[in-house]
């Protein structure tokens, strides 16, 4: 009998030769995590029913501040392979990212392992994590790459928007966190569909669906202020680059 996910990975662009990021890892510390960072933290969840229980989706939140990964990482109702910017995979930082099967990424030059180890986790029916605005920032999506829009037309994953909001003070610098005790609210948003596109794909292709998924997750976004009654953080300050 034929393997389906094998086939998939034959296809273009192929995921055939990259290596699984280790999932057991991240799934034996989720518990651990989840109760450290409420010792700290008032974190409250919303709408998980809307999460996919199987299959691959590709998961894209705004990006307020730098516990915006650990918490979709943990939180999730799976276990999520976030692409991560490579300049943190440095010493026992960058170790625990691997063991938890994260996906070290360039976010400044093509970077085609990432995107093919991407395309083996959704094929083999898992979830990849996508922040499409590049950095943290103010997390309004005023920013949005296409990265999410492609790796949902490759493999036909879903795309599930999640919105972040208090993981970062109004006027926080982008590596600050919260006092403790503060509020996180993490939102799912409705998942979108999103049909698969053999290759060649065009570049207008990717544009157009990237369009209709940032329009989607502002949406979601505006929703998920409304219901929590809260606001973004705004910009970061004067001079701060993520």
């Amino acid at each position: 009998m034929s393997d389906p996910r094998g086939a998939a990975h034959l296809a273009r662009p192929r995921s055939d030769a990259v290596r699984q990021p280790a999932q057991w890892p991240l799934r034996a510390v989720r518990p651990l995590g989840r109760w450290l960072i409420r010792r700290r933290y008032d974190v409250r969840l919303h709408h998980l029913e809307r999460f996919p229980a199987t299959g691959p989706v590709v998961v894209t939140a705004n990006h307020i501040g730098i516990i915006d990964g650990p918490l979709m990482a943990l939180f999730a109702p799976r276990p999520v392979h976030a692409l991560t910017k490579i300049e943190m995979f440095k010493g026992p930082l960058g170790l625990l990212l691997r063991l938890g099967g994260q996906v070290p990424v360039d976010r400044f030059n093509a970077d085609p392992l990432a995107v093919r180890t991407a395309l083996r986790v959704l094929r083999e029916g898992h979830s990849v994590g996508v922040f499409p605005e590049g950095t943290r920032g103010p997390g309004d999506l005023a920013t949005f790459r296409t990265g999410a829009a492609y790796l949902a037309l490759v493999t036909g994953a879903p795309v599930l928007p999640l919105t972040f909001i208090g993981t970062r003070e109004p006027g926080g610098s982008s590596g600050s966190l919260p006092p403790r005790g503060a509020r996180f609210d993490i939102v799912v948003g409705e998942p979108v569909p999103v049909d698969a596109v053999p290759w060649p794909r065009t570049r207008d292709h990717v544009r157009l669906t990237s369009a209709a998924l940032r329009d989607h997750m502002r949406s979601q976004l505006a929703d998920a202020l409304d219901e929590t009654g809260r606001s973004l953080p705004g910009p970061l300050p004067v001079g701060d680059t993520e």
